[in-house]
Parts: C-alpha cells; structure tokens; sequence
C-alpha cells in the first residue's frame, strides 16, 4: 500500500511537471479577442512565459482592441510580442494622474498611470499600439520602461502628457519606424533612446522631450532621420527641455516643422543652462534654422556628428546592437 501510495505520488509530480511546462518552449503563442487563439488576454499569454528564458517567445496577438493595464515583470526575458496589424492591434487604458486613489488619499501619479509597464530586459514589441486613452486631465503614460536592451518596430504610442517614460538611466532602448503622438512633455526620462525614422506628432503648444539623463551617462535621446509634426491648431512647439539638470537631447538629420520655435529648447530652470546637453545636426525644414537657437544649445560639426553610431550610443555595458 505504502508503494502504491508514492508511486502515485511520484506519477502525479510528473503529469504536474508537463502541465507547468507545456509552454516552456519556443513556440509562438495566439491571443485573439474571438478565441481563435490559445489566449483572449494578453496578460494571460504573459504568466504562462518561463523566468528567465534563454529562447526567444513570440506572442503574436490578433487585430483587436485589448483593454488591459498589463506589465511584462523583471523575471521575464527574450519576450517578442507581435501585432498582426499595427493601427488594428491595440493595447488601451486610461488611467491619469489625478484618479484619486483612496488607500493613499491622493491621486495615482504619474508612474501608476501606465498602459504598458516593461520591466523585463531583452523585450521586444513589433506592428503594435499601445494607447493610454484617458481625457486631458493630466499625466498619462502609454509606456513605461525599465529594462535594458528594449526595441520597438513599427509601432504607435498614443496618449497626451507624458506618452512615453524611459524609466531608468544606464538601460537602452531603440524605436524604429514608429508613430509617437502628445502633448506635454511627451517622451521623458532618464534611459539612453534611439528614435529612428520615426513620426513624432505634436498635439499642443508645448515640449516634445523632457530627457533626465544623468550627468555620468553620455546619451540621453536621440533622433535620427525622423519627422516632426504638428496638428493644424499648434504654434510653438520646444524641441525639449530638461526635467533634470544634464539632460541629454540631439535632433539630427530630422524634419522640424515651422512650429519649433526658434530658440528651439527652453531650460525649464535657470541653472539647468549650465548643464543642459541640447544639440542639433543637420536638420531640415521651417523649423530647422539655427540662427535663434538659445546660445547654451550646441550645432555638431559634421566630425562630431558622424562619431555618433548605434554601436557607440548602446555601448553602455555591453556591445548592445538591436536587431531588427
């Protein structure tokens, strides 16, 4: 009886072990909302990924909209979560700031307010939106990072004040042909961010960029090749201005359109001129001319520029190059 009892135990173990582990394996796994997929939820999808993976998981999620508040945790690593269709595969929420939230007798903040939260490294999204659909009534983050070694391929990210948070300096992060929408301050933080090719719509008079990059960390943000915006009811627009001292900006080889005002950055603080790092190169455009500029931002010389590489921006702690 004795023997009988453990070898059931053990069979149990083992039927436990493949349920847990069904998929712990490379394959792709389905989210579609009509339950075609394995998965209805994004989220769901999500949990059952294995810590740590050492493989690259594919979630590939079918046109739809998912209204889900979702975070990729720090366990989690080597995830690709892919759209079928980049504007019909949507990941939505619409929490801001001002909620009040009565276990802390205040409103949520700023860094509750998240759509999407990555805080695993090596995570990719591709053919996506993230959307934080809230009112203008006030900070509202579509995505929020954490990670290191984060890419981003033709995705949207929409929102109003404060779209997209980099939330952690000495992590790296590429966009590459993707469509960025705001009003305020709209891509903050202090994460080295290289934007290629990338649309950047701007919805208000206001700041495109608030970088926070620490004074040890070369690059902040980067924008190579993109093209700048503006809705038809907007007329001044700042390139960027510093939510901390040392802020790291470069616009270079970009579209600026005549809505960048001419001073082109503004120092939010009087001290942050002595610290701020805002450099243009090469820009085109109504709203490229240089001759306006404050006198604390800086024009690359052709040399300085073409030192500036993915490979040298990513070089933080390891050799860093992001697939595409």
């Amino acid at each position: 009886m004795k023997k009988l009892l453990t070898l059931t135990i053990a069979l149990l173990a083992i039927v436990n072990a493949q349920a847990a582990n069904n998929y712990d394996n490379p394959d792709t796994l389905v989210v579609a909302r009509d339950g075609t997929g394995q998965f209805r939820n994004i989220a769901d999808a999500i949990e059952v990924c294995r810590a740590f993976m050492e493989y690259h998981k594919v979630i590939y999620v079918k046109k739809g909209t998912y209204k889900e508040k979702l975070v990729i945790p720090q366990w989690l690593t080597n995830i690709e979560i892919c759209g079928e269709d980049r504007d019909n595969t949507i990941i939505t929420w619409d929490d801001h700031a001002n909620i009040y939230l009565p276990a802390i007798g205040k409103g949520m903040g700023t860094f509750r307010t998240y759509t999407l939260k990555i805080q695993g490294s090596r995570i990719t999204l591709r053919n996506i939106t993230v959307e934080n659909n809230a009112a203008r009534l006030g900070q509202a983050v579509a995505l929020h990072t954490e990670g290191d070694q984060l890419t981003f391929i033709n995705c949207r990210f929409l929102g109003h004040q404060d779209t997209i948070y980099t939330g952690n300096a000495k992590c790296r992060h590429y966009f590459k042909d993707c469509y960025i929408e705001g009003t305020t301050d709209f891509i903050f933080g202090p994460s080295t961010a290289w934007f290629e090719n990338c649309d950047i719509l701007c919805k208000a008079d206001s700041y495109i960029t608030a970088a926070s990059t620490p004074q040890d960390v070369l690059y902040g943000y980067i924008f190579n090749n993109c093209r700048i915006t503006a809705d038809a009811h907007v007329n001044k627009v700042y390139l960027g201005r510093p939510w901390r001292d040392y802020g790291y900006t470069l616009f270079m080889n970009c579209e600026l359109p005549k809505q960048i005002r001419p001073e082109g950055w503004h120092h939010w603080r009087e001290e942050a001129k002595q610290t701020a790092r805002y450099l243009e190169y090469n820009n085109r455009g109504e709203g490229a001319a240089t001759d306006k500029r404050v006198g604390w931002s800086r024009q690359l010389p052709k040399k300085e520029a073409q030192q500036i590489t993915l490979k040298k921006v990513f070089a933080l702690n390891d050799e860093w190059i992001p697939a595409e």
